[in-house]
């Protein structure tokens, strides 16, 4: 490979095994050298030499949810760049799926994990049969016990909130309270908006606050139709992510209103498919790439025993996409 490239067998091994940075010309050449001699590394060699085997685990509670598979995506590509190997499952948000995986599957060739857990708590986790080195992604805060990467969900509610506001709209109501039992998700992005509308000396009116069962499509779609048979509906609503406000956008168009002219809607996560809604979704953008480059590189600096310290938190910034579906000239 190395001769096939180019370069030495010290630059070849930096490049297959992500130890060292390496020029990414440079890195494309050994890659292109792999790809043509079809290299598979020998795990258990690695292993046996450096005692690890470049392989981590990630775990998220709904893989078919659009932000969760864009970011997955992005875990994947920024393990890929430092030489890491990554298994994927889906937990379904069951504790005791999240604790196997915390606890590394009990596979010894697990290096790390990368979790989003949904329904595991800390008790649990601290119960672990391994002590693998583990990321935590999202908004459950487990303590210190594991370093954490996620947005500040507050904060990303009541700005788009007052992004509301300040177009003008006065009646808003939220879509995505769970009840009897909310979600951290839930809990921090309703403080938001609560957050905004006391800024703006408005009052929280319950009745705007119709309750979800989960984050989806029909849910979205089942919530704006009891939000439109009140005697005096909303004049904008804040859907706590994407898909919920998808939903929303497709009941309010069987409704015959016209977004944003009768109604405005906003999101949560910057889903693809937000852009090409019509109207296109304004909506709160976490930058899934940096959470990602985070996550790995947190779990990265445990595996080799670079930081072992108390569990750090890591809040990547946002921003607010404006777009069709909140805009119009008033």
């Amino acid at each position: 490979m190395a001769e096939l490239a180019g370069v030495s067998v010290k630059t070849v091994s930096n490049v297959v095994n992500g130890t060292v940075p390496v020029a990414e010309a440079t890195r494309e050449r050994v890659q292109r050298a792999v790809d043509e001699l079809g290299y598979q590394p020998n795990v258990t060699a690695r292993r046996l030499r450096t005692g690890r085997s470049g392989v981590i685990a990630l775990a998220f509670p709904e893989l078919p949810s659009p932000y969760f598979a864009e970011l997955a995506v992005e875990v994947i590509a920024a393990a890929r760049r430092v030489g890491i190997t990554v298994l994927m499952d889906d937990t379904g948000g069951d504790p005791a799926a999240e604790l196997r995986i915390a606890s590394g599957l009990g596979d010894p060739m697990i290096d790390g994990v990368i979790l989003s857990p949904l329904g595991l708590d800390r008790a649990a986790l601290l119960s672990r049969s391994r002590e693998i080195p583990l990321v935590l992604l999202g908004e459950a805060d487990l303590g210190p016990v594991a370093d954490r990467v996620h947005i500040d969900n507050v904060a990303g509610a009541r700005e788009v909130t007052r992004h509301l506001l300040d177009e003008g709209y006065r009646r808003i109501a939220a879509i995505g309270w769970q009840d009897p039992a909310p979600r951290a998700t839930a809990e921090q992005r309703l403080a938001g908006y609560r957050e905004a509308l006391a800024d703006a000396g408005l009052p929280l009116d319950p009745e705007l606050l119709p309750p979800v069962r989960a984050y989806f499509r029909p849910d979205g779609a089942s919530a704006m139709r009891r939000l439109l048979r009140l005697p005096e509906r909303p004049d904008a609503v804040f859907c706590f992510n994407d898909l919920l406000a998808l939903g929303a956008l497709r009941a309010a168009h069987e409704a015959g209103l016209r977004v944003p002219r009768d109604l405005a809607i906003v999101g949560f996560d910057d889903v693809e498919e937000a852009a090409y809604a019509i109207p296109s979704l304004t909506t709160v953008a976490p930058d899934k790439r940096l959470i990602a480059e985070l996550a790995v590189r947190c779990l990265e600096e445990r595996i080799e025993r670079r930081y072992t310290g108390p569990g750090r938190r890591i809040t990547p910034g946002f921003r607010v996409v404006v777009r069709e579906s909140s805009t119009l000239a008033r």
